[in-house]
């Protein structure tokens, strides 16, 4: 017979196990290609991160809720009715597996180079918000963030994580809400593309009536929502940057001239606009 305490050291290690997994480390006691090493290296192989599916999630509710707002525009607009079709003809099928792929996208970019990514689509964003006033639309800011929005979760729940006690519940949690959102967008835009049309025109489902009532305002939701999402991972990316750096000396020599070449190509490309 074994007793309890036999197994309670198998169990810490199981959980240490775990935890590393999840943040992407090698478990205490193990280094990859040299048993009995006492080291913490990133795990090479495939891992699909917690932190990284929260990302492609947020991706995917961002796509779906404007495939919510462009089908109900396209509905309302006589000369859009092929867009229309083309929405509802999407295979849904292929909607999890961009998540799984951007998943393991996400989980083997790490969080560095998610920060570098983040800071450089807000120079690209401002830039775009800049150029408002001489033409330019803020719905192309939609498209062009949606590989950037993944990283911005990424690192930042990396970086807001990072050292937290109860981490691994704390991803974990984080990773079942995140799927569940993804989940019942999916759902939302599945059941707007198919019945839409008709609920719209009887009046007898709650959410085809919300949205009917509503829907103009998703854009100004979303535009909130990545607002605040990329003012987090700003300041995520900016720490964990800053993290590497040995002092504040050799800060200051990196930010410097980064900022300033960054600073003229935004000032340039609005003088070519």
């Amino acid at each position: 017979m074994f007793s309890l305490g036999s197994w309670l050291p198998g169990l810490a290690w199981g959980w240490a196990l775990l935890d590393a997994l999840l943040q992407g480390e090698t478990p205490p006691g193990v280094a990859w290609g040299h048993p009995g090493g006492d080291t913490h290296t990133p795990v090479t192989c495939c891992c699909l991160f917690p932190a990284g599916l929260v990302g492609a999630c947020a991706v995917s509710v961002l796509c779906s809720l404007l495939k919510v707002y462009l089908y109900i525009q396209c509905l309302n607009d006589p000369q859009r009715q092929a867009e229309k079709e083309a929405i509802r003809a999407q295979r849904w099928v292929l909607e999890p597996l961009h998540v799984v792929v951007l998943t393991a996208l996400l989980a083997l970019v790490g969080s560095r180079v998610a920060a570098l990514v983040v800071l450089e689509f807000t120079l690209r964003a401002i830039s775009t918000l800049l150029s408002l006033g001489k033409g330019a639309h803020s719905s192309q800011l939609y498209l062009l963030c949606q590989y950037s929005l993944g990283c911005g979760v990424s690192c930042s729940l990396s970086f807001l994580l990072e050292g937290a006690p109860h981490s691994t519940c704390n991803l974990a949690l984080a990773a079942g809400l995140a799927g569940l959102l993804a989940t019942y967008t999916r759902r939302l835009a599945r059941h707007v593309c198919t019945l839409y049309e008709l609920h719209s025109r009887e009046r007898y489902c709650g959410v085809c009536i919300l949205l009917l009532a509503a829907g103009h305002g998703i854009p100004q939701l979303l535009w909130k929502a990545l607002a605040i999402t990329f003012a987090v991972a700003d300041l995520a990316a900016v720490a964990l940057i800053n993290r590497d750096f040995l002092s504040t000396g050799e800060a200051v020599r990196f930010w410097t001239p980064l900022t300033i070449c960054y600073a003229l190509l935004v000032v340039y490309m609005q003088g070519e606009k």
